[in-house]
C-alpha cells in the first residue's frame, strides 16, 4: 500500500483508532494483522516468503541465546545464510546469471543458463537486514532473544518501516510493543505534522521533479549537456524527497501511536564531506554497514592499507544493496573512492585552504565544502539513476559541453540549442520547488523548528497546517507514484 493513496488514507486512521480503542493485550495482533494487510497490498503471496524468514530468525534467536561456544556462531551463521539466501534468489539470481552468460558467449559457447521470471518482494533488503541485526544483537548479548512469536513478527512487519525503513535495531523497537501506549495529544500532534511534511515533500517536490528526471534518464541523448546537468540536480532532490518523504511519514505513522522510530535522515545536502553526508543520508543503513561490517572486518583497528580497503568494500557492498545492477555497484564504489581519497589527501588540502586564506573567512570556507560535497554526491546519483552503465558515462560525458551551450545561451538569447523537448513548462515549478525545500531546511537549520512552531499562537499554527494541505491539493502530482525505494 502506498503512503500517497486514497486506500492508505482510509487505512491509517481506522487501525489508529482501533488500535487505541482495544485492550493492551490486543493491541500487538491487531498490528500484526494490519501490517499484514498493508504487505499484501502489493503481491499477496510474497507474504509467505516473510512468515519463512520471521520462523528462521526466531527460532535462530532463541538456539544463539540457548546455546554456548562455537554453536552459537553455527546458529547465527545458519540464520546470515538463509537470510542472504533468500535476497540472493530473489534480488541477484538473474543479475549473476546474466553475466555468467556473457562470459560464455566471450568464451564462444553456444548456450545461455535459463534465468527465473520472479518479481522482487517489496522491501525484501529491508526486513531481511532488520531481521538480521536482530539474531546479531542477540548474538553479540545485546539482545535478549524475543519469545513472543506474535511480537517478533511484528518486530520484522511492523506496517510503517516494514518496506523502506528505517532500518530498526531490536534494543530500540521490541520493548515499546511491551509498553501501553496511551492517546497523547502531542504524539498525534507531532504524527500527524511529520506526515504531512511528508506527504508535501513526496507529492509536491519529488513527483514534480520527476516529471523532468524520468524523460531525461529514459532518453538522455536525445538532450544537451545543460539539460542533463539539470536532471542529474533535479534527481538529487527527487530522491532525497522521495526517501525522506517516506521516513517522515513513517515516523509520523508511528508516532500517532506513541513508538519512537530513529531518524533517517538529516539534511545531507549541507553536508561539509561526504563522510559526514553518509552521518545525515539514510542514518539507518549506513549505521547498519559500519557497526554490522565495517567493524566485523575490523574497522579502524588494522593497518592503514587494510583500513582503506574496507571502508571502500563496504561501500560496494552497500551499492549492491541497493540493486543487481553494474549501476549501483559503481555507485557504492565511487562513494568508496571518495572517502578513501579525502582521507589520503586531507593533510594537502587542509594546508592548501590555508595558504589560499580560505579558512579565515568562515561562511567561503563552508559553503565551498558544501557546494563540493553535493556536486560530488550528485554526480554520484548519475550511476544511481541511469539504465546502464553506458547511459551513465554518456551523461558525465556530456558535461564537459556546458561551458558552450551557456556561451551559445547567452550570444544568442536563445535556448533552442539545449534540446527541451516537452520539458520546458516543468523546469520552473521544479526549481521553485527545490526552493522551496531548501528554505525550509536553512530556517530548521537556524530554528529548532518543532519546538518554535509549538510556541506560536494556535492561529498560525493552523494556517500552516492548512497551507501544507494547500500545497498538496494545488500543487500535489496524484499519480500513485511509487516510492523509488520501493525496489530496494
Amino acid at each position: 500500500m502506498l503512503f500517497n493513496s486514497f486506500e492508505f488514507l482510509v487505512f491509517f486512521p481506522l487501525v489508529t483508532i482501533i488500535f487505541f480503542l482495544l485492550p493492551h493485550r490486543f493491541r500487538w495482533f491487531h498490528l500484526l494483522a494490519a501490517s499484514c494487510i498493508f504487505y499484501m497490498y502489493f503481491i499477496p503471496v510474497y507474504i509467505l516468503i516473510l512468515f519463512l524468514t520471521i520462523i528462521i530468525d526466531y527460532v535462530a534467536g532463541i538456539l544463539i541465546e540457548d546455546a554456548s561456544g562455537s554453536r552459537r556462531k553455527l546458529f547465527l551463521t545458519m540464520s546470515i545464510v538463509a537470510n542472504v539466501g533468500v535476497l540472493a534468489v530473489f534480488k541477484y539470481y538473474n543479475f549473476f546469471i546474466d553475466n555468467i552468460n556473457e562470459l560464455l558467449h566471450l568464451t564462444g559457447a553456444d548456450y545461455n543458463i535459463p534465468l527465473w521470471n520472479l518479481i522482487l518482494p517489496i522491501g525484501l533488503s529491508f526486513h531481511t537486514f532488520q531481521a538480521m541485526s536482530y539474531t546479531i544483537e542477540v548474538y553479540r548479548g545485546n539482545q535478549k532473544a524475543e519469545r513472543h512469536l506474535g511480537i517478533y513478527s511484528l518486530y520484522v512487519m511492523f506496517y510503517p518501516q516494514l518496506v523502506a525503513g528505517p532500518i530498526e535495531r531490536p534494543q530500540n523497537v521490541l520493548h515499546q510493543f511491551y509498553e501501553v501506549q496511551q492517546v497523547k495529544y502531542e504524539n498525534v500532534v507531532r504524527g500527524l505534522r511529520l506526515m504531512l511534511w511528508g506527504l508535501v515533500k513526496k507529492v509536491v517536490v519529488a513527483d514534480r521533479l520527476a516529471q523532468v528526471t524520468d524523460p531525461i534518464f529514459s532518453h538522455p541523448h536525445d538532450y544537451s549537456g545543460t539539460t542533463l546537468a539539470i536532471g542529474t540536480i533535479f534527481f538529487a532532490f527527487q530522491i532525497f524527497c522521495d526517501f525522506s518523504g517516506y521516513s517522515d511519514i513513517a515516523l509520523g505513522a508511528a508516532r500517532v501511536m506513541g513508538f519512537k522510530l530513529m531518524t533517517n535522515f538529516n539534511k545531507p545536502y549541507h553536508s561539509r564531506s561526504i563522510s559526514e553526508f553518509w552521518r545525515r543520508w539514510h542514518i539507518s543503513l549506513s549505521t547498519w554497514f559500519r557497526d554490522y561490517l565495517y567493524i566485523s572486518l575490523g574497522g579502524n583497528r588494522i593497518s592503514v592499507p587494510r583500513t582503506y580497503f574496507n571502508m571502500f568494500f563496504v561501500f560496494m557492498v552497500s551499492g549492491f544493496w541497493h540493486g543487481a545492477n553494474w549501476t549501483f555497484i559503481m555507485w557504492g564504489a565511487l562513494h568508496g573512492f571518495y572517502l578513501v581519497f579525502a582521507l589520503l589527501t586531507k593533510n594537502m588540502r587542509e594546508k592548501a585552504t590555508q595558504k589560499a586564506g580560505i579558512t579565515r573567512i568562515k561562511w567561503l570556507n563552508d559553503t565551498i565544502d558544501v557546494v563540493l560535497t553535493f556536486i560530488l554526491a550528485d554526480l554520484a546519483w548519475v550511476f544511481f539513476r541511469a539504465n546502464n552503465i553506458h547511459d551513465a558515462f554518456y551523461i558525465i560525458g556530456k558535461f564537459s559541453a556546458i561551458p558552450g551551450e551557456l556561451l551559445q545561451t547567452i550570444s544568442t538569447h536563445k535556448i533552442g540549442h539545449l534540446k527541451l523537448p516537452g520539458l520546458y513548462n516543468m523546469l520552473i515549478p521544479g526549481f521553485l520547488a527545490i526552493i522551496f525545500l531548501e528554505i525550509a531546511h536553512i530556517i530548521h537549520s537556524k530554528l529548532n523548528l518543532e519546538q518554535t512552531f509549538e510556541q506560536r499562537s494556535v492561529m498560525f499554527r493552523w494556517s500552516m497546517y492548512f497551507g501544507g494541505q494547500a500545497l498538496l491539493f494545488f500543487f500535489g502530482i496524484y499519480e500513485k507514484h511509487q516510492f523509488i525505494y520501493f525496489q530496494f
